[in-house]
């Protein structure tokens, strides 16, 4: 799994990165600014950015947009509004951490960093982010076999129409001009199968007791 890790302190950044590599559970990517961090999930026009992201770390205090209003960003783009974002901040007042879960982060660090904190709690943020991708799989898994049955509903065979039928033999005459009986005509033309037997009529007639 990969996490994006934006903080404009040098410092900061290097730090998570290698408490996060040395765990080995996650690769690293890092932006310097908010602005860094939308062309790492390509949220600009015209950018491609890098492979998906399946969890933001973002500190708050960051120059040109702050944390909070890169988050809020982030989750307005339908495709990234399932991706995880844990906000780094050296405030733990009760504003700052209200207008942080307003804007769509699940979770807060306070720094300085515990690594045994980041740790825990990215931990569990990837665990969900997989749960989620768990879940869309399976839902596109379901669309793509509902889209299979609808297509085969299609493509069954079924009858129509007029059918030209002998009123001795009770034979059904084709397009093509040929003569078959009933039950070689609809195996023909639908998915329907026989099992053969006789009605009571049928039997009084022919097997009288």
């Amino acid at each position: 799994m990969r996490t994006l890790v934006v903080d404009n302190a040098p410092d900061d950044r290097e730090l998570i990165q290698a408490i996060l590599t040395a765990e080995g559970q996650t690769e690293v990517l890092t932006a310097e600014s908010a602005h860094d961090a939308f062309r790492h999930l390509a949220l600009m026009d015209h950018e491609s950015g890098n492979a998906a992201i399946d969890l933001v770390l973002m500190d708050i205090m960051m120059p040109d947009m702050d944390g909070i209003s890169a988050c809020r960003r982030i989750k307005a783009v339908e495709r990234l509004r399932e991706i995880p974002i844990i906000m780094l901040t050296g405030r733990t007042d009760a504003e700052d951490l209200q207008m942080t879960f307003a804007a769509g982060a699940i979770d807060f660090i306070t720094k300085p960093l515990n690594s045994v904190e980041l740790l825990a709690r990215v931990s569990s943020a990837l665990a969900m982010k997989h749960e989620i991708d768990v879940r869309k799989a399976r839902e596109r898994e379901l669309v793509e076999k509902n889209r299979q049955l609808e297509q085969a509903l299609k493509e069954v065979k079924v009858l129509r129409g007029f059918f030209p039928i002998c009123v001795h033999c009770k034979k059904i005459r084709d397009d093509q001009g040929y003569w078959h009986t009933i039950e070689a005509y609809i195996k023909t033309h639908s998915e329907a199968d026989f099992s053969h037997g006789l009605c009571p009529g049928c039997l009084d007639k022919h097997f009288p007791v």
